[in-house]
């Protein structure tokens, strides 16, 4: 097993497919980076000041002011309504929220970018894992030999899961080194407020408690990486049922998306929280960010994914142990 896996990552790494992904965050993670700063600088200037109260005073006051349209849908004021809740605790507990700084970037980056920007990183490796052998003909060569199609397709799975693991690694790493040349490297210890909860449209603060940043770091990559396991699982069982390599990425990138989507046009719609894709915003728990959709929590959301992983797997092993590709 040993040796078919090291043949697994040999073969990504000769495809360069994660050296096209590290590329992809070298140039972007910068873009990101200087487009903060320059909000962040935009915002002190038309306040006056740099003064992080006085920015979130007036971001409460622009939400405020939002919610007095007619055209806001009710759903979306609610969201609000518990945003400006959150932001007024943090005043009154004298946190902010923004503090500059490297680790401060990681955090903001991943929270945004796990629902779509990495889980679109893992289908680049994944979709492809097993349809380019039916693509290249190499599928015969490599059942010919002595080894059990369980343990072929098991090799397989367990190279992914290494290289779902380095992007995730990549990402966490290259926004701290790269974000730190504007923000600074310091503010691993800053204090984070995690706990919130929402109870019948109301912020609940009962359980709201401080950690160190550098703690937050590792539960939301953790979560991150949970989640990006669960769409390169759903990718590769894609990858095996589908023998063209353009179709399955088709195939996992309308997913990814339409997850997004879901998520902004029908978050009330109770049933999306049956749905893979709309369970990626696993940082959403951590952060306190309002959820929409009524009845989500955290081990929900896990239990979700965890089952569209379980079925996935199933489906992409009896599939390929079955089908004939010697034909």
């Amino acid at each position: 097993m040993i040796g078919l896996v090291y043949n697994e990552m040999l073969k990504m790494v000769r495809k360069k497919r994660l050296w096209v992904i590290l590329g992809i965050l070298v140039i972007l993670i910068p873009i990101f980076t200087y487009a903060q700063a320059q909000t962040l600088e935009r915002a002190a200037k038309q306040i006056g000041t740099s003064d992080w109260k006085v920015v979130l005073k007036q971001q409460i006051i622009d939400q405020q002011n939002r919610l007095t349209s007619s055209r806001l849908p009710e759903e979306w004021k609610a969201f609000i309504k518990l945003n400006i809740q959150q932001q007024e605790y943090y005043l009154k507990h004298d946190i902010d929220p923004t503090a500059p700084g490297a680790p401060t970037f990681m955090r903001k980056f991943v929270e945004e970018s796990v629902s779509l920007f990495i889980p679109l990183l893992v289908v680049i490796i994944a979709a492809d894992l097993v349809s380019s052998e039916h693509s290249s003909g190499t599928i015969k060569l490599l059942l010919t030999r002595p080894v059990r199609r369980w343990k072929v397709l098991l090799s397989k799975y367990i190279s992914l899961l290494f290289a779902t693991s380095f992007i995730v690694l990549s990402t966490a790493i290259l926004s701290y080194l790269l974000s730190g040349v504007i923000f600074g490297y310091g503010g691993w210890d800053l204090p984070v407020l995690s706990g919130f909860q929402e109870k019948n449209g109301a912020l609940m603060t009962e359980f709201v408690h401080l950690i160190p940043q550098w703690k937050y770091l590792l539960m939301a990559y953790g979560l991150s990486w949970l989640a990006c396991i669960t769409v390169a699982t759903v990718s590769f069982m894609v990858s095996v049922l589908v023998r063209s390599t353009a179709s399955g990425m088709g195939i996992m990138l309308a997913a990814v998306i339409s997850g997004n989507l879901l998520m902004q046009l029908s978050p009330t719609w109770g049933a999306i929280k049956y749905f893979a894709f709309t369970q990626l915003r696993l940082t959403d728990y951590l952060s306190g960010r309002p959820i929409l959709i009524e009845g989500m929590t955290l081990p929900l959301s896990i239990g979700v994914l965890g089952a569209w992983s379980a079925v996935a797997l199933i489906v992409a092993f009896v599939a390929f142990s079955r089908r004939d590709v010697m034909a």
